[in-house]
């Protein structure tokens, strides 16, 4: 959960002038666990995030530290809808793992259907290479985990899958970054460069659920890279 969170639905609850006591007894807990919540001693569940975006009136957005703005959309879970079916895992009742995998999923949706429109089997390879990569080096970097762990699995000796990866993602991203800017010489170029013009207004039309989920993903990314600013 957000850092600031705590203190978020404490100035929230005071903001509306009410008591710890008045506040557990809308949210229908004790107020022993909400002080915990405004302590940060324990994490909340997707029950109690939603039920206090509603009663303040803030977006979840706001309260989860993603959005600078009290009263953007009201973004849950359910809001995004499943990519397949593998179970979704909590820690401790902290639900960002579940909204990290639904953002991710979803965004991925919207760009392979994107890549789909362009007609270019090449563009199509250098990004699906370059996130395989990522999956790949994500799974190698858990799997090293546990020392335990043999490399039997893998060809690649764990010294030199990060250099290797990152070169091989490189060349995969100027590949397709070349392909999108029209100077590939190859005979496989973007055919529907029309189907590619892409705006805000667009993505919400022709993703209704899904580009909420990347709009999301934009914004985390950049607050990370420090181009935006949150709360």
């Amino acid at each position: 959960m957000n850092a600031d969170f705590p203190r978020l639905i404490t100035l929230l609850r005071k903001e509306k002038g009410i008591s710890q006591k008045q506040a557990a007894a809308e949210f229908g807990i004790s107020q022993a666990l909400l002080s915990h919540y405004e302590k940060g001693i324990r994490e909340c569940g997707l029950d109690f995030l939603v039920k206090c975006a509603r009663f303040y009136g803030v977006s979840c957005d706001y309260l989860l530290g993603v959005s600078p703005e009290r009263n953007g959309r009201q973004l849950t879970v359910e809001d995004i809808p499943e990519a397949d079916s593998a179970k979704d895992v909590v820690f401790k009742g902290n639900i960002m793992p579940i909204l990290n995998k639904k953002l991710i999923s979803n965004s991925l949706s919207i760009v392979y259907d994107l890549i789909g429109k362009s007609e270019s089997k090449q563009l199509n390879a250098e990004i699906s290479n370059y996130l395989m990569m990522a999956v790949y080096r994500s799974f190698r970097i858990l799997y090293s985990a546990n020392p335990k762990n043999e490399n039997t699995m893998f060809s690649v000796p764990q010294e030199l899958v990060g250099g290797y990866c990152n070169a091989a993602m490189m060349v995969s991203e100027a590949k397709a970054q070349q392909m999108a800017q029209g100077s590939d010489k190859g005979n496989d170029k973007i055919k529907n460069i029309s189907e590619l013009k892409i705006t805000t207004e667009y993505l919400m039309q022709n993703y209704p659920k899904q580009s909420q989920a990347l709009l999301n993903l934009i914004q985390n990314s950049e607050t990370k890279l420090g181009f935006r600013d949150h709360e």
